[in-house]
């Protein structure tokens, strides 16, 4: 999905991603707001994974919607 279509789709992925990460405070994602780099950060804080772990789990999130 590209990054227009997420932010344009925003409020509605947000609870689609709490389902997945849900570690993911509201904050996290309002100022995430549909940066995807921003997004994989925190993904990397709050699951303790590695930066291309959290960037391929949201490929993979991607390809699921």
């Amino acid at each position: 999905m590209n990054e227009d279509k997420i932010k344009g789709q925003w409020k509605q992925l947000t609870g689609k991603l709490k389902a997945k990460w849900g570690k993911l405070t509201d904050d996290d994602l309002a100022v995430a707001e549909g940066d995807r780099e921003y997004l994989a950060g925190k993904i990397q804080e709050r699951y303790g994974v590695a930066r291309d772990a959290a960037e391929k789990q949201l490929k993979e999130f991607d390809r699921e919607l």
